[in-house]
C-alpha cells in the first residue's frame, strides 16, 4: 500500500471513530475503545516522519562527514601559476569533506607572504560552523615531478585527492568520488582515464602503446586514471618514495614526465585490480599542458614500456566500469 493511501485511510479511520464517539457517547466501553484506536492511529502516523512530514530521508554529505568520516586531504601540484592556485584553493575550501590542503611547492623561491595572506583570508571567509581547512606548503629544494608523491608525516586523513592547480570540479562531484573511493580504498579513483594497448612486433617482443581520451571514449576501456585528479590511499605516498624501484623515480625526474603513470603502475601492482573512473564535469582553468606538445603519446608509450621492464610484467588491468552519480542523471 502506498504511503499516501495509507495516510488517507488513517484519516478516514479517525473521522469514522469520531462519528462513533458522537453516536455512542453514553457508552463507557465505546469511549475506551475510541481512545485506544485514536492512540494507535497517532502512533502509526508519528512512526513515519520521513513519509508524512515532507522531510527527505536522504542524509546530506555534510551530515555523513560529521557522523563517521575524517574527510580527505587535497594534494595540489603547482608551478609558477599563483593566479590559478588562488582560484583553485578558493573553490575547494568550500567543499564540506575537505580536511586540509597541501600545496606541493618546487619553485626556487619560497611562496610570498602576500600569497600566504591571500589564501589565509580565503580560508577565513570559507570557514563556517567551527570548521576550518588547514593549509600547508610542502617546500621542495629539488624540482622533480616525484615531489607530488612524497610522504606527509602529519597527514590526518587516509584519503588523498591528488589534483593539479588548473583543474576544478564541483564539490558535489568530488564528494561523490570520495564516497566511491571509500568503497574501494586500496585502488585509485579518478576523473581522467587512459588506456594501454599491446602491440605485437615481428621480433616477438611485446610492446605497449599509451593512448589518450579519444581511445577511451571510442572503446569504453581504460587501465589508468591520471593523478592530476584522483583519490588514493596515503600509504601509496610512502610506497612511491621508499618501495618503488628508484630507477623509475630517476626516469621521471630526468624526463619530466610520467609520474602519474608510475603511480598507476604502483597501485595496480599492489592490488592486482583496475582503477575506477568517475564521470564528472572538468573545468580546466589553465592553458594547455604538455599533453598538447608533439610526440607526447610516443613519450608516454616509452614510459609504459620502461616501467614494464622494471616490474618484469604488465601490472595494469583494463576495465569498462564507470561510476556515475545517479542523482544527477536523467537516465540510468
Amino acid at each position: 500500500m502506498r504511503g499516501g493511501s495509507f495516510c488517507n485511510l488513517n484519516r478516514r479511520t479517525a473521522q469514522r471513530l469520531k462519528q462513533l464517539a458522537v453516536i455512542s457517547a453514553g457508552s463507557v466501553k465505546v469511549k475506551l475503545l475510541l481512545l485506544c484506536a485514536v492512540g494507535l492511529v497517532y502512533i502509526l502516523l508519528a512512526g513515519r516522519p520521513s513519509v508524512f512530514s515532507g522531510r527527505s530521508p536522504y542524509v546530506s554529505s555534510a551530515d555523513r562527514f560529521a557522523q563517521y568520516r575524517t574527510g580527505y586531504t587535497i594534494l595540489m601540484n603547482t608551478w609558477k601559476r599563483n593566479d590559478l592556485l588562488k582560484q583553485s584553493i578558493s573553490h575547494y575550501t568550500t567543499c564540506g569533506g575537505l580536511d586540509s590542503i597541501h600545496v606541493v611547492w618546487s619553485e626556487p623561491d619560497s611562496p610570498s607572504e602576500s600569497l600566504k595572506n591571500f589564501l589565509n583570508r580565503v580560508i577565513e571567509l570559507n570557514s563556517r560552523g567551527g570548521r576550518r581547512v588547514e593549509l600547508k606548503f610542502d617546500i621542495n629544494k629539488e624540482d622533480s615531478l616525484n615531489n607530488r608523491f612524497k610522504p606527509i608525516d602529519d597527514l590526518k586523513t587516509d584519503a588523498v585527492f591528488s589534483i593539479d592547480d588548473d583543474v576544478i570540479f564541483p564539490c558535489s562531484v568530488v564528494e561523490f568520488a570520495f564516497d566511491v573511493w571509500r568503497s574501494a580504498p586500496d585502488t585509485m579513483v579518478g576523473f581522467v582515464p587512459r588506456i594501454h594497448w599491446l602491440d605485437h612486433s615481428e621480433s616477438g617482443v611485446d610492446r605497449y602503446r599509451y593512448d589518450g581520451w579519444w581511445s577511451v571514449w571510442w572503446t569504453g576501456t581504460y587501465s589508468m586514471v591520471l593523478s592530476k585528479a584522483a583519490f588514493f590511499h596515503k600509504k601509496y605516498l610512502s610506497l612511491y618514495t621508499n618501495a618503488m624501484p628508484a630507477s623509475i623515480r630517476e626516469y621521471v625526474t630526468r624526463n619530466r614526465n610520467c609520474e602519474d603513470i608510475a603511480m598507476s603502475f604502483l597501485v595496480a601492482n599492489a592490488t592486482g585490480s583496475p582503477p575506477i573512473w568517475v564521470k564528472g564535469k572538468i573545468f580546466e582553468i589553465g592553458s594547455t599542458g604538455i599533453s598538447s606538445l608533439g610526440g607526447h603519446s610516443e613519450k608516454r608509450s616509452q614510459c609504459v614500456n620502461r616501467f614494464v621492464a622494471e616490474y618484469g610484467q604488465m601490472p595494469l588491468v583494463s576495465t569498462n566500469v564507470k561510476a556515475v552519480d545517479g542523482r544527477g542523471s536523467w537516465f540510468w
